[in-house]
């Protein structure tokens, strides 16, 4: 039985109400999660060293946004991304006798836990590989970046931040950020 040869305009009608039952945030930008904190907050930069696939068109250099607890920053700069996770991993760990924490130096392998909610509560990053257009200002920063000399992201560094909204989701162990807007990028 064909619906549509009894009823024509039944389907156009039940087309339009089921659309009506669709919850229009999901056409719409996306809402702040419950549980989630939005901030203004300072991130690192740094240049993620992602290679072309052989033979491939160049790729352009892919953006890492790093957010650092305040306390291991200090630690952090001159270093890697994977050395600054290193310390960040060791301060939150309850088994200290891993060998990536036996290889920190002393000083940081006595590093006291975070405060009791500190935001971020641990080393959050996100690459990016070339543009991000729900990012607002995000096209603004692509351009800096690759305006900036080579080797200017390579390390962590207090002079390569950026001002930015973000918003963080979960807990330390399963947490996330995400990058809503750029606000400022470094001085030059």
């Amino acid at each position: 039985m064909n619906i549509k040869s009894h009823f024509p305009k039944l389907g156009a009608i039940a087309c339009v109400l089921a659309f009506s039952l669709i919850p229009h945030a999901s056409l719409a930008a996306p809402a702040a999660q419950e549980g989630a904190t939005e901030v203004e907050a300072s991130l690192f930069l740094l240049d993620a060293h992602w290679k072309s696939p052989k033979g491939g068109p160049a790729t352009p250099a892919a953006i890492s946004v790093v957010w650092i607890p305040q306390p291991i920053q200090k630690y952090c700069v001159g270093k890697d991304q994977q050395e600054c996770a290193t310390i960040d991993f060791c301060i939150r760990t309850t088994t200290k006798t891993v060998a990536m924490c036996k290889n920190l130096p002393a000083n940081l392998r006595n590093l006291p836990p975070y405060p009791a909610g500190m935001t971020p509560p641990r080393v959050f990053s996100i690459t990016y590989s070339n543009l991000a257009p729900n990012i607002k200002s995000f096209d603004t920063l692509r351009q800096f970046f690759d305006a900036a000399p080579k080797g200017s992201f390579d390390r962590l560094s207090l002079r390569e931040r950026i001002k930015a909204r973000v918003r963080l989701t979960g807990t330390a162990n399963n947490g996330n950020f995400e990058l809503l807007e750029v606000l400022a990028l470094p001085a030059r």
